[in-house]
């Protein structure tokens, strides 16, 4: 079982390498939950996340021979940039077996950072058994991303930052992919404070802890889907998980859309960009997925900011439509002169700003004497969207949506 001492040993071996990252109260936070919402910004921690503070332990904690032979391991990113850049900086070669779906702004980073990048496989444990074939064929020593005692007390490393940063803290919330993070910091919190309150997240695309909680042992899944890939993970580790059980106090998830949603939050209100795991324990507290006081202080580890453009395009529009920032809406008018200037002079009376409009006649599921029109709206707010849409119904209007705001608790 990781011990706080562990944490503490690799506290000073990675001082050099990991940066002490800033814990800053957040009044916007604050004001929408009503608690005392302080983030850690991991995200701002080199290389983009907190990996690069287990790889840096594990690789100081090698023998001559076995940092001779150089290391390999698999990621879905963030892990292997960490593993590529703390292996340049110990003189030690290092091989990353990287998924096939990896994006494209980690394969590149993890590359600049000095490893030899393999792309194998569709998911994470995919690639990891290809890395775990090289370990055997090449000599190396394989470095897990989580499911290793070292890479633990590394990234327990953060929550020693927490802990001196903000002593009287009540909760600290934690993504888990496979575990090693919350792990770590979960003992360290622990060591400080044995009442202090540790909340996991994970998505709901890839949620296996509960099961597993549940089960009394590590439950894998057979597949993993969601927009947080560096939690994509279908089984939490055989050593995390003890820890897991033993120090947090509840594991609970959040869908994709609560994801987006946190992180376009973080970029529009808290001018900073953290990737889709670095914003769900932002989101589990705004949608308030554990039970907290008012004034309670609770520290959201926002663990990592490397997030693929592609996606950060599409994880924006998906939190703007969520927040009823953008709705596209179709409806049916008579082909006749004057018919779609009237459904877009009610959209300019609500004052709604038109993105794109789409107009087709040749759809058979209409009348020879109609067309069929989409409409991209920019709005602001469910309110808002909800009034336009009571307008354009009240003029007669036939109209559905068909992407806009979650229902309003």
């Amino acid at each position: 079982m990781l011990e706080y001492d562990d944490v503490l040993a690799a506290r000073d071996r990675v001082a050099d390498v990991a940066r002490h990252t800033p814990l800053d109260y957040s009044h916007t936070f604050s004001d929408m939950t009503g608690a005392d919402v302080h983030l850690k910004l991991e995200c701002f921690q080199r290389t983009g996340s907190f990996k690069i503070r287990g790889a840096s332990n594990r690789i100081r904690t090698l023998s001559d021979e076995e940092q001779a032979a150089g290391v390999v391991t698999a990621s879905a990113g963030n892990h292997a940039q960490g593993v590529a850049l703390a292996a340049s900086r110990s003189g030690v070669d290092s091989k990353v077996v990287m998924p096939e779906t990896a994006p494209i702004s980690k394969i590149k980073a993890t590359k600049s950072y000095g490893a030899e990048v393999v792309l194998e496989g569709a998911d994470y444990d995919e690639a990891q058994a290809h890395a775990h074939e090289l370990e055997e064929a090449e000599g190396r020593t394989y470095v897990h991303a989580f499911d290793d005692e070292y890479i633990m007390a590394g990234q327990g490393t953060l929550g020693v930052e927490i802990t001196e940063d903000l002593p009287d803290l009540d909760t600290v919330v934690v993504p888990i992919g496979g575990g090693g993070l919350i792990s770590g910091i979960a003992t360290a919190v622990k060591a400080h404070n044995p009442d202090a309150r540790v909340v996991g997240v994970q998505a709901e695309g890839a949620s296996t802890v509960a099961r597993s909680l549940q089960k009394g042992h590590p439950e894998g899944v057979d597949s993993v889907d969601t927009i947080a890939d560096g939690i994509a993970v279908r089984k939490v580790g055989e050593r995390t998980f003890p820890v897991i059980r033993e120090r947090v106090d509840e594991v609970v998830t959040v869908s994709d859309d609560e994801i987006a949603t946190a992180l376009v939050l973080m970029l529009e209100r808290g001018k900073t960009l953290v990737e889709g795991a670095g914003a769900t324990p932002l989101a589990a507290v705004l949608e308030e997925k554990f039970d907290y006081e008012d004034d309670e202080t609770i520290v959201p580890a926002l663990c990592g900011g490397n997030i693929d453009l592609n996606l950060l395009s599409t994880v924006i529009m998906r939190g703007l439509v969520d927040q009823g920032r953008y709705v596209k809406i179709r409806t049916v008018l008579k082909d006749r002169p004057g018919s779609l200037n009237d459904l877009l002079d009610i959209v300019a009376e609500e004052r709604a700003n038109i993105y794109a409009i789409q107009h087709d006649r040749t759809n058979r599921d209409i009348a020879m004497n109609a067309t069929e029109v989409e409409l991209d709206l920019e709005t602001r707010g469910p309110e808002h969207v909800d009034g336009l849409l009571d307008r354009i119904r009240d003029e007669g209007f036939d109209v559905t949506v068909l992407n806009g705001p979650r229902p309003q608790a």
